[in-house]
């Protein structure tokens, strides 16, 4: 048999493969019987790559599950097929069709299979590629399809908050799917992140759940998915036996929670990982209605996390400070004009924390702001240690506030007093702390001109005892 001449003829990044269609009806392993000269390359891109030769078994260079289950599907059935993902990095646009042997007719083979003996059969493979998206190729798909797609795009878009956008995709999916269960991970590789979203919202519960069963953080987890897809687009099983090799840990993990079948579905923006889209114990008869629904959906999918993320990051940088990483003035200022307005109701007890940080001018100026940065970040490190379930501001320079909402008195005053001890047990950290406590018809403005008053009390006591340190007392002598 002679394919290797043949194939040479095929435009296009071309294979042919083979299997056996055994007795029972299971299928062979699927041997690669000829490649193109065009796509020699892709095979030894690889550098422990084994040389080839006609009959070599295609998991020998590659193991994509979706892909052989196309080379099953067209060279059982003698039925061409199309698909578009992506994967490995680029959108792949593949041609499946069922070919004979050459010298021989398609109509004749197909009629001279007999039941109970062995058949091997063959598929031409063509394949283009890019890593830009074909949006006319995302349009060949069935009405079916086409609705499906246009409710979950729809759902994605109906408002503004992201969380239940999500959620609402995710049911959409979920009966798409016809699974038991339906979630979407985002990823955010620049936090090291990774948030569950199932139709109910965020849930931080079950992602934690899930890590801990497993022994990872949910990030560990999210890049141990990516491993499981070896760089393909997804992976439908309808057994987990696959799971069983690649990833014991989340194999044992949902038999645990008794999940026999799975979609994980990579979503992609730009070709960077920024979620997962997974469904389990779904239905096994809707392969490629799922598989083609979810190509044509995870880039939007894709657009609408990517843009979250990036707002997100902004809203940060507006509400954070870059240097200590705690909320800085604007976020303070923000949340005292909800309590004021009324917007945010008001807690039935306030304590408030003014810590200012002793002798960061000396020393700026004895040794440069780089060593004050330092101090900062040591001072806000001692900070986030003892008010770490409380919300801390820096509202100056050199000035933190913690806001403590239904906070106990003595809670409170336990809590500065931690924070002095802390600070007096490093070489550099000094604070000069200085507390307000109030409940009923409060006035929070009030209380943190007295706890302002407070510290600045304790400022002076620190001066008196460390007259070298204050430059500007010194500077106004």
């Amino acid at each position: 048999m002679d394919f290797q001449t043949w194939i040479e003829n095929v435009e296009g990044l071309a294979s042919v493969f083979s299997f056996d269609i055994l007795p029972d009806g299971s299928y062979s392993e699927i041997r690669l019987m000829a490649v193109n000269r065009q796509n020699k390359g892709v095979l030894t891109r690889r550098p422990d790559a084994p040389k080839f030769y006609p009959g070599i078994p295609y998991r020998s260079y590659w193991t994509d599950i979706n892909f052989e289950d196309y080379v099953y599907r067209c060279g059982s059935t003698g039925q061409p097929l199309y698909s578009y993902v992506n994967a490995h990095g680029y959108w792949l646009k593949g041609f499946y069709m069922p070919v004979t042997e050459p010298g021989t007719v398609s109509e004749e083979v197909l009629a001279n299979r007999q039941e109970g003996t062995v058949q091997t059969v063959y598929c031409l493979y063509v394949m283009t590629y890019s890593q830009q998206v074909d949006s006319d190729s995302m349009s060949k798909h069935s009405s079916e399809i086409s609705e499906s797609v246009m409710n979950i795009t729809v759902k994605l878009h109906e408002t503004q908050d992201f969380y239940q956008a999500m959620a609402d995709t995710v049911r959409e999916i979920r009966k798409v799917c016809g699974a038991q269960l339906c979630t979407l991970c985002t990823v955010d590789r620049s936090k090291q992140q990774c948030e569950l979203i199932n139709e109910n919202g965020l849930n931080k519960a079950i992602m934690d759940s899930i890590a801990k069963s497993m022994g990872r953080t949910p990030y560990e987890c999210a890049c141990a998915w990516e491993k499981v897809l070896a760089n393909s687009d997804s992976l439908l099983l309808d057994d987990l036996s696959l799971l069983r090799e690649r990833d014991p840990a989340w194999y044992d993990s949902l038999a645990g929670y008794g999940v026999e079948s799975i979609v994980l579905y990579g979503v992609r923006s730009n070709q960077a990982l920024v979620g997962f889209i997974w469904a389990a114990n779904f239905d096994t008869t809707k392969m490629l209605k799922i598989k083609e629904t979810l190509e044509m959906t995870s880039f939007v999918i894709a657009a609408v996390i990517a843009n979250h993320q990036i707002v997100s990051r902004l809203e940060e940088k507006s509400w954070i400070d870059a240097l200590t990483q705690v909320n800085n003035r604007n976020a303070m200022d923000e949340y005292m004009e909800k309590l004021a307005s009324g917007e945010k109701q008001k807690p039935s007890a306030m304590g408030v924390v003014f810590a200012d940080l002793n002798g960061l001018k000396t020393v700026n100026d004895e040794h440069g702001h780089e060593a004050g940065d330092k101090l900062l970040v040591r001072a806000a490190a001692l900070l986030k240690i003892v008010f770490g379930d409380y919300e801390i501001y820096r509202a100056g320079g050199d000035e933190f506030v913690v806001l403590c909402p239904e906070i106990a008195e003595e809670k409170l005053e336990g809590l500065a007093e931690q924070l002095r001890v802390m600070a007096e047990n490093t070489s550099d950290v000094s604070f000069a702390v200085g507390t307000a406590y109030c409940t009923g018809g409060y006035d929070v403005n009030a209380a943190m001109q007295s706890a302002d008053e407070e510290m600045y009390k304790d400022k002076e006591e620190y001066y008196e005892k460390h007259p070298e340190k204050n430059r500007r007392r010194n500077f106004d002598n």
